[in-house]
Order: structure tokens, then sequence, then C-alpha cells
């Protein structure tokens, strides 16, 4: 079964990932395993120079991965932009619930779209809109949730997420 994916899209500092991080724990609180993928429009960094890691990829490697106890990361590069699609498809096992992604707003996945000053700020296609996150009213034919209602939009995600009975069947189990 196909792990869903929704997004969280908005503005740079609208606040998207402070919403995102105060939604997962309410997710997890009710039983879903949860992966995140991120959007870095400007591109990243995350090595250190000078540690082995860094070392490996300016010798040459395509990828490196990292192993400690309980911890993996992987620095790898990429053709092109990935799909998030291609990132859970790749990357991502089935033993997940849902992927929330930050970021791809000009793709088809079902996302939330957080407004801080007007919605009309960030062009918004009907397309796959779940809801809005705001402290502004809209005219669009969606929930509409206040920017501190982490239940409310936790709960609107779980109605339209349900946990797979797969997962709920292996929970019982353990």
């Amino acid at each position: 079964m196909t792990i869903p994916i929704v997004c969280f899209v908005g503005r740079s500092n609208s606040g998207k990932t402070t919403f995102i991080e105060r939604v997962i724990p309410e997710l997890v609180r009710a039983g879903y395993k949860v992966a995140t993928v991120k959007h870095a429009g400007h591109g990243f960094d995350l090595d250190t120079e000078g540690k082995d890691s860094w070392r490996h990829k300016q010798a040459g490697a395509s990828s490196v991965v990292i192993m400690s106890k309980g911890s993996m990361a992987m620095f790898a590069d990429v053709s092109d932009q990935m799909k998030v699609e291609d990132v859970r498809d790749r990357f991502l096992d089935g033993s997940y619930d849902l992927i929330i992604a930050e970021g791809w707003k000009h793709e088809g996945y079902p996302k939330i779209v957080i407004v801080r000053e007007q919605i009309g700020e960030i062009p918004i296609s009907p397309e796959g809109l779940l809801a809005v996150v705001s402290d502004r009213p809209t005219d669009l034919n969606v929930p509409v949730f206040d920017l501190n209602d982490i239940s409310g939009v936790a709960a609107l995600i779980m109605k339209r997420f349900p946990l797979r009975q797969r997962r709920k069947a292996h929970e019982l189990e353990a």
C-alpha cells in the first residue's frame, strides 16, 4: 500500500516548519508513524567540512551513508529535482503511515496552505487543497483553521488519511 503524502505550503517564513513540528506529536500520539520531506528551493549543505563524511563526498563519492546505533543519514547526488513520491519510493519503506512534505506547492499532492498576510500572497490551486491555516478569512470552499488549531488540523489529516488496517493489526500484535 502506498504511503500517503500531504504537503504544507506557504511563503517563506509563514510558519510552515513550526506548524508541522506542532502537528507531528498529535499524529504520533494517535499511532501514526510519520516521515517528513523538506523542499529546500535554494539548495542546502548539511555535511560539516572536515568530517569523514564530508571528506568522502569531496573525494568523489556519489553517495555517503552515515550509520550509528539508532541513526542513519545519507548524502547523495541527484540528477534533477525529485518529486515527493520518488523520495518515498526510493528511500522510505512501507512501515510509515504518512509523509508530511514541506513545499511542492505546484504539485498535485493534497495540501494545506499556511497564510499569514493575505490569501493572494501565494497562488493557491484548488486542486488537492485540503485546508487553509490562517489568521485571515478566506472565501475558499475548504476548512479554515486558526494558526493555533493544531488538534483541528491533525484531526482533518487523520480523517483524510486514516491509519491503515495492516499497521493497526501489526501494532496490536506487538
